[in-house]
């Protein structure tokens, strides 16, 4: 048996993405764009972490490629996208407030399991 499994399965390489924006809603033009934009994240199987930041579980970098792809050919017209990527050894270590409270750590999706 080959060491790629286990180097496949990586906290290291396995990664999130997430995208962050600042878009304009001040014509109705713009927030339907705005909206499409969110719905389009939503149906790519990002989540809301918050209202203009969305995270996605990706395998490796060549699947962080292919829906950065995606994303681009959705663009909004107008606005600010930014895209990030953490592994997912990063990702366990964000810290979170809720309400002046420290939160603990996310869960990892369910979706880890089925790798």
């Amino acid at each position: 048996m080959s060491a790629e499994p286990a180097s496949y399965l990586s906290g290291y390489r396995l990664m999130w993405i997430f995208v962050m924006f600042d878009l304009p809603v001040g014509t109705k033009k713009q927030s339907r764009e705005a909206t499409k934009f969110r719905e389009f994240l939503l149906d790519e199987g990002f989540e809301m972490s918050q209202f203009s930041v969305y995270a996605r579980f990706c395998n490796g970098q060549d699947s962080f490629q292919a829906h950065l792809k995606r994303i681009e050919r959705n663009l909004p017209e107008k606005g600010e996208i930014h895209v990030l990527t953490f592994t997912d050894r990063q990702y366990e270590n964000i810290v979170r407030f809720s309400s002046q409270r420290r939160k603990r750590p996310r869960k990892n999706p369910d979706q880890l399991a089925m790798f």
